[in-house]
């Protein structure tokens, strides 16, 4: 009878904290990205639903933005990579934003005369912006057919689920900050009710990629990365500083794309990735070549921080001036300058790479966990 009553106690008590079906430990994300098919992006799509299957987080929708893509192509990527794992109803998507706050073509062509230099990489600004469903690219594998892009936008998806889950939600901002800043902007009550941002954003104390001195997410539309940094929220950034040092190599490559069970998933990997992003020399032909890993380190991070082996504590802001070169860069301070709002927040400097690899190449060459619908 004792035991009976122990043993009703701890179900109880199990229940309770979310160890027999409750959530409380799972956490609870939105994924906010300029989505793409098996990039940086689309591979943290692959990683979150395997780690949703497994019980460990819970996403509460994808969120899209322009960003690496004009919208209306992210949602189409994001569409199908959730219909391809088995995850169309359990993970919806909703469309965002489609242009920056105030960052446009000619401002951009305006920074590039005046000096600001880069890689050339200027994502969705590289390719015409799709008008009609006619002119989206589509995957490999097809365009989702039976999963739609949900009614609500996702500006008031964030704002609703945040309210319906005060101090609850990470947003994993994996791209440009633009549904951020218009969600907080018209709900800023918002603000004390999310738990805390992950980004994957920003050049801290390393060059940029796009320009000279700013990297693309934060680049793409810096007046929202100025506005969103500058918040009162627990924030983490993921910046170049970390990611410069965290490079996808042959051997683990092979890990995945000769995976001793293939899968759509790692057959999809190898095809996309194999090449590099020229399409012609990569991973299948040069045995030196390497690609940098971004959006993946964020989800690493909130599923232990213990990833990263080097941070640093310090006040993170954007430079937002339209035209000019050093539209974008971010600056660390150890003592914020006067009369700016800024909050302190962990910097990662240096990841734990071969752990973190391991971590990766798991979820790629799991099974598909088609059971999510």
């Amino acid at each position: 009878m004792r035991l009976g009553w122990i043993w009703m106690l701890c179900v109880a008590l199990l229940a309770g904290c979310g160890g027999d079906g409750g959530d409380d430990d799972v956490h609870k994300v939105i994924i906010d990205s300029d989505y793409n098919t098996m990039s940086d992006d689309g591979q943290l799509g692959v990683m979150a639903a395997q780690l949703q299957a497994e019980g460990r987080i819970r996403v509460m929708g994808i969120s899209v933005v322009s960003g690496n893509q004009w919208l209306r192509q992210g949602v189409a990527d994001a569409l199908k990579s959730m219909e391809r794992l088995g995850a169309g109803a359990a993970i919806p998507v909703y469309a965002g934003e489609n242009m920056p706050l105030d960052h446009d073509y000619a401002a951009v062509q305006a920074e590039q005369a005046a000096g600001a230099g880069g890689d050339g990489y200027l994502g969705a600004w590289s390719t015409p912006e799709p008008q009609t469903d006619a002119d989206l690219v589509a995957p490999p594998d097809g365009f989702a057919t039976r999963t739609q892009v949900q009614a609500k936008s996702a500006v008031d998806f964030i704002v609703d689920t945040v309210k319906a889950h005060p101090h609850e939600i990470t947003l994993l901002a994996i791209g440009p900050m633009t549904n951020v800043a218009k969600a907080v902007a018209r709900n800023p009550e918002i603000v004390p009710l999310i738990k805390q941002i992950i980004y994957m954003g920003g050049a801290v104390h390393v060059p940029g990629n796009t320009t000279r001195t700013a990297e693309f997410n934060w680049w793409f539309d810096p007046d929202a990365a100025q506005q969103v940094v500058r918040l009162p929220i627990r924030q983490v950034v993921i910046p170049l500083d970390v990611t410069d040092t965290v490079l996808l190599t042959k051997p683990v490559y092979d890990r995945i794309a000769r995976a001793p069970q293939p899968t759509l998933i790692t057959r999809l990997f190898q095809q996309l990735n194999g090449y590099g992003f020229s399409g012609d020399s990569g991973f299948e032909n040069d045995p030196t070549y390497t690609q940098n890993i971004w959006d993946t380190l964020v989800l690493a991070y909130l599923i232990d921080p213990r990833f990263a082996t080097e941070t640093r504590e310090e006040y993170v802001d954007v430079i937002a001036r339209k035209g000019d070169p050093e539209n974008g860069r971010s600056v660390g301070y150890d003592v914020p300058p006067a009369g700016v709002p800024l909050q302190k927040m962990t910097v990662v400097t240096r990841f734990d790479n071969n752990r973190f690899f391991d971590f990766y190449v798991d979820l790629f060459t799991r099974p598909v966990p088609v059971k999510l619908d």
